[in-house]
Formats: C-alpha cells, sequence, structure tokens
C-alpha cells in the first residue's frame, strides 16, 4: 500500500505494523480494564450507601448469602465465645500497631456461630500477647455485615494452638476447620457496643477510586492514540527526485 502526499510516499512496514498493532490491542485492553474498575468501584459504593440507609436486618442461624447482605446493617443475639476469642494482627491506627479482636458469637436458637469484629484494640508491648475481656451472658449486637476477601494470604504455621491466638489475616474456612459447629459465611464489624470497652471501631467505607481508574482509562487510550499517530508519521518517506 503506498500513498503519496507532496514530494513523501506512505510505506508502512510489515513488522513494524504487526508490533504497533500488538501493542495497540495491549493498550486499548489496559484502558478497558481501568475503565472496568471504575464502574465495579462506582457500583459497590452505591451498594453501600443504599444498604447502609435500611434497618438493620436480624441474622439468625440459618446461613446466610453473603452477596445479598454484604455492606448491610445487621443484627445479631446470642453469647460471645471467649475462650475461643482471637486476634487478627498489624492493624494500624493513627501510627500506632494494633490488632482487630475477633470474638465468635453463638447464636441464639441453635449452634451457629458467626464472627464478631469487636474494634482496634492497641497492642505495642509484643512481648505479652494482647488480652481484651468478653462479657458474659447473652448480648444484642448490631453492626456492618461485610465478607472477608477471597485472595489467600500467607497464614502463621498450622498447629495445635490454645485459643486465643494471634492470626496474621482474618479467615472463616481456617475458623471453620478449627469448630465443630456451622458458621455464618459473613463478619459482623461492631458498631452498638459502648464506647467504654476502649475499643476503637473505624470502619472505612469503600474508597472512592473513581476518578484514579478513569484517569488511568484515559491514560492508556491517550497512548493508543499516540502510538498510532506515531506510526502513522514514522511510515511516511521522502521520494527521491
Amino acid at each position: 500500500m503506498a500513498m503519496q502526499i507532496f514530494f513523501y510516499r506512505f510505506q508502512p512496514r510489515l513488522i513494524p505494523g504487526l508490533a504497533v498493532l500488538a501493542m495497540l490491542a495491549l493498550f486499548i485492553h489496559l484502558g478497558l480494564w481501568q475503565d472496568g474498575k471504575a464502574g465495579q468501584v462506582e457500583a459497590q459504593r452505591a451498594l453501600y450507601k443504599a444498604r447502609s440507609e435500611h434497618p438493620p436486618i436480624q441474622i439468625g442461624t440459618d446461613r446466610v448469602v453473603p452477596e445479598t447482605l454484604v455492606y448491610a446493617q445487621g443484627a445479631v443475639r446470642g453469647e460471645y465465645e471467649a475462650e475461643k476469642q482471637f486476634y487478627v494482627d498489624n492493624q494500624v491506627e493513627g501510627g500506632r500497631p494494633g490488632v482487630h479482636v475477633i470474638t465468635p458469637l453463638r447464636i441464639d436458637g441453635g449452634d451457629t456461630r458467626i464472627l464478631v469484629n469487636r474494634g482496634w484494640l492497641a497492642w505495642e508491648d509484643r512481648r505479652a500477647p494482647p488480652r481484651f475481656k468478653s462479657p458474659d451472658g447473652t448480648v444484642e449486637l448490631t453492626g456492618i455485615i461485610v465478607a472477608p476477601g477471597k485472595q489467600k494470604y500467607l497464614l502463621m504455621p498450622e498447629r495445635q494452638e490454645a485459643w486465643p491466638e494471634l492470626w496474621s489475616s482474618l479467615d472463616i474456612e481456617r475458623y471453620a476447620k478449627a469448630t465443630a459447629h456451622p458458621v455464618q459465611p459473613v463478619i459482623l464489624q461492631l458498631t452498638s457496643a459502648g464506647s467504654d470497652d476502649g475499643l476503637l471501631r473505624n470502619w472505612p467505607q469503600p474508597e472512592d477510586k473513581v476518578s484514579m481508574h478513569k484517569g488511568y482509562a484515559l491514560q492508556w487510550f491517550g497512548m493508543a492514540m499516540a502510538l498510532v499517530g506515531f506510526y502513522f508519521v514514522a511510515s511516511f518517506r521522502k521520494m527521491k527526485r
């Protein structure tokens, strides 16, 4: 294919052309991927806002479907199992190291448990394990229903440990293997307890990264357009008179 403009002829070459097509496909794919991520974040934030405005949903012994409850307000009644309480490490608040206190709750009316994230506890002296006392008797709790991510993290070595123990991440499957009782597949981030327990409950909303992802998408699409323009200009060659 040859096209002449004044004293220049458009003479594209095969191998550079194939390389440009491959890079162009990659840039467009990355742009569409970032644009899709922006849509996911936008939908996630809209879901959080919509569900957080509804009254609390009562959680019983019947197994719930996480996708239908995530970000909703939840209510549950039962008794804490203080002897099986554990702590999630590497939680930082205000630059201070600490842990999240996770206490199983036996739901009234059966043997089903639900893990309750009761909040952040400062833990600066790592020579001694963290300790936190749980109330006895029946409690009525409300909080935010969340589902832990499916990404696998590096956990502490598997071994027979006494409760409470220190975990590197909150893993429902790991807890379910350690108990003989049914476990709800969601976490309740506590919001109802009084402020006198000394725990900090700073539950963040889904981050607003829509503009960031859209900006990245525009960058990839812009690079695709620049690549096409550069190839078009570089393919013109001056004709000999």
